[in-house]
């Protein structure tokens, strides 16, 4: 168990953050938080739960997680009460702490303050042209967050919408599909920014790092609202502090934002970004994106070919909870998306994955590669186990070579 100073210190911390910033929602953020080490599954929290399975310990309570709850920074129900979890260690950085204790008290609060929770993935964002109009839309950003003078930061905002503009003419439906994770992540991420309280010399630093560090990730598709959404949030921030409070749940934020800022966005985009994209490096960004497609469609193939073509597990879902790094997954045209690692907890059991699995478009069903080792009570394969519950088998469909996750009828 850690020295629970720390931990009290990083209570009373975010309590003070939330209390000096309650005009952003109208409400103080402050909830129940789980401090968790991955490791060891040891607990800490600011409050006590529903079912007094956590030990008072001073002002903490501490306690040990129970295996069927995933570990994740993320808002969970445990106990018959709403909690923020996060994942220790927490950053060094004050802010950066702060910042990330908000974002997902945010999300604990979310259904209150009128915003469902989406997370559908925008895979037109690991397509080649996806990649490229988000990356000059993220340059074009960077130098709007980085100008001096308020004329040079339009000019920059103004481009870097109409990035995102014409990317969204070329893909149906990604408008949608960005907005979601934008009202969901991205307002997450705005508020904690805000919360954390930097200074505009902390805040143009930030934003670079995220920026830069995003831009590093494998794939897009599920992170990239936390660098699109609080840039544009700060930006507009400075001319109309409380712009949140006038968005609801249907708000499409691209559009609202282009209103709030004054934007005009051009009728022939396709020419617009032809003429501005050399600001913005773009020529070497298209090369890069050419570079990686090629090697993506490897990736792709081998997959496609392990979870898919040759003999493998599928498990359908009856009552799932899961956790998994957004950062590296791979969308797979209509078939699904790969997550190289994640975690599953079922009525079934406990699967966890390190080296692909591949989920369903639809999120009812789960395929891992065929089962090497099947016992009364664990299943293993090449780089995944599941751990069952009594009253499952693995079965195996002679005709079509695929296993199967079923309940035993005996």
């Amino acid at each position: 168990m850690q020295n629970l100073e720390p931990i009290s210190n990083y209570f009373e911390e975010i309590k003070t953050a939330t209390q000096q910033e309650t005009s952003l929602w109208n409400q103080n953020l402050y909830g129940g938080i789980l401090l968790v080490e991955p490791k060891t599954r040891q607990v800490y929290s600011n409050e006590p739960d529903s079912l007094n399975s956590l030990k008072e310990n001073g002002n903490i309570y501490t306690g040990i997680l129970p295996e069927n709850i995933n570990i994740a920074n993320t808002s969970i129900l445990w106990n018959d009460k709403n909690w923020a979890m996060i994942m220790l260690p927490l950053p060094e950085n004050k802010y950066d702490r702060i910042n990330l204790l908000a974002h997902e008290l945010f999300h604990k609060a979310q259904s209150s303050l009128g915003f469902i929770q989406s997370n559908k993935e925008s895979n037109h964002l690991d397509q080649k042209n996806g990649r490229v109009y988000l990356r000059l839309e993220l340059a074009a950003l960077t130098k709007s967050v980085l100008s001096s003078s308020k004329a040079e930061q339009k000019k920059h905002l103004t481009h870097a919408l109409i990035f995102r503009k014409y990317r969204n003419s070329l893909y149906p439906e990604s408008s949608t599909l960005e907005n979601q994770l934008e009202l969901n992540e991205g307002l997450a991420e705005y508020t904690g920014f805000i919360i954390s309280r930097r200074d505009e010399t902390q805040a143009k630093e930030h934003f670079l790092n995220t920026i830069n560090r995003f831009l590093k990730n494998p794939t897009y598709v599920r992170s990239f609202a936390y660098s699109t959404t609080p840039v544009y949030g700060y930006l507009l921030s400075l001319q109309n502090q409380y712009w949140n409070q006038k968005i609801k749940a249907d708000t499409n934020l691209i559009d609202f934002f282009i209103q709030d800022f004054g934007v005009e966005i051009p009728v022939n985009l396709k020419t617009s970004v032809e003429s501005i994209a050399p600001q913005y490096n773009g020529r070497n960004i298209v090369l890069e994106e050419k570079t990686r497609e090629k090697k993506i469609k490897k990736q792709i193939a081998a997959y496609t070919n392990k979870l898919i073509e040759q003999p493998h597990l599928d498990i359908q879902f009856e009552k799932m909870n899961v956790s998994f790094d957004p950062r590296n997954i791979l969308p797979i045209e209509d078939k699904g998306t790969v997550y190289p690692q994640i975690r599953v907890t079922d009525n079934w059991g406990i699967l966890e994955v390190e080296k692909g699995a591949l989920m369903e478009k639809n999120w009812k069903k789960i395929s891992v590669s065929f089962p090497t080792k099947i016992n009364e009570k664990m299943v293993e394969g090449d780089g995944w186990t599941l751990l069952l519950n009594k009253g499952y088998i693995i079965k195996k469909d002679e005709k079509s070579r695929h296993y199967k996750l079923i309940k035993n009828k005996d």
